[in-house]
Formats: structure tokens, sequence, C-alpha cells
């Protein structure tokens, strides 16, 4: 299986994203955000032995999230600038549209089956976001205590 090509397109995907909603302070971040995108999309094709796009969906936000975290400590900006846009690969936009067309088409078993399979991907991906922002500010909160600044 390659995983290069696809990882490609979703750099290629998540620097059109960034140019479009204008995130460009500094070309560093635009390539970097871009590149957590392409991080999060190979993790989640490695993990497809699992068979399971919930699961695959929630190992590569965790990637993410942690890269998004580690690159705003390191260039000083925004976890959330690395975050919004290494999620564009991961969100579940075909399962949105088909829970939609199921809907507007009166097809409601496939709607709700589309709807809860696409809810569990979206599930995933905050819970994911969540763990990881959670034990950030954490382990924030230990080493202030732990050096005496407390606040």
């Amino acid at each position: 299986m390659n995983i290069l090509l696809p990882c490609l397109y979703s750099f290629i995907g998540c620097i059109g994203y960034c140019l479009s909603f204008n995130i460009r302070p500094r070309k560093q971040m635009l390539l970097l955000s871009s590149a957590g995108g392409a991080l999060g999309w190979c993790v989640y094709l490695l993990c497809g032995g699992i068979k399971n796009d919930i699961i695959q969906s929630f190992f590569a936000i965790i990637v993410v999230a942690v890269y998004s975290e580690i690159m705003a400590r390191l260039y000083k900006a925004p976890a959330t600038v690395y975050l919004v846009v290494g999620l564009i690969p991961l969100v579940p936009g075909g399962g949105i549209y088909y829970t939609m067309e199921y809907c507007i088409n009166g097809d409601m078993m496939n709607f709700m089956n589309t709807g809860i399979h696409t809810f569990g991907i979206a599930g995933a991906l905050s819970i994911g976001i969540l763990l990881v922002s959670g034990g950030v500010r954490l382990l924030n909160v230990v080493g202030r205590l732990r050096r005496g600044d407390v606040r």
C-alpha cells in the first residue's frame, strides 16, 4: 500500500485551506501546520489494519494534537493554528454529506446508520483532542507546582 501519495495530497489540501483562511503570518507556520495534516493522514492510513475508521481517526487525532502542542511550544504560536489545519483531512465530510443525502431522500435506515457512524468519528476526534489538551494542561499545572509558581 502506497501511503506517500495520499499524504502528499493531504499536505497540499492543508496548504490550500491555510491560504483560503489566511493562515500565513509566517511561511514556516503554513508549512508546519500542513505537515501536521499530512502526519495525521499518514497515521490514519498506517492504522488501516484495525479496520475501524473510528479508532483510526482517534489515533490519528492523538498524534496531530501532540504534534500541535509541540509545534506551539517550539514556535510560540497557538496550538489551535496547528490543530485546526491538522484536523482538516480527518473530518468526516463524506459521512456528513451522505447522511444529509439519505435524510433528504427519505432513506431513514441509511440516514441513521451513516449518521451514527459519522457522529462516532466526530466524537473520536473530539475525545482525542480533549485527552491531549487536558493532559498538557495537567502537565503544566504539575510543572508549576513543582517550581513553586502557584497562581
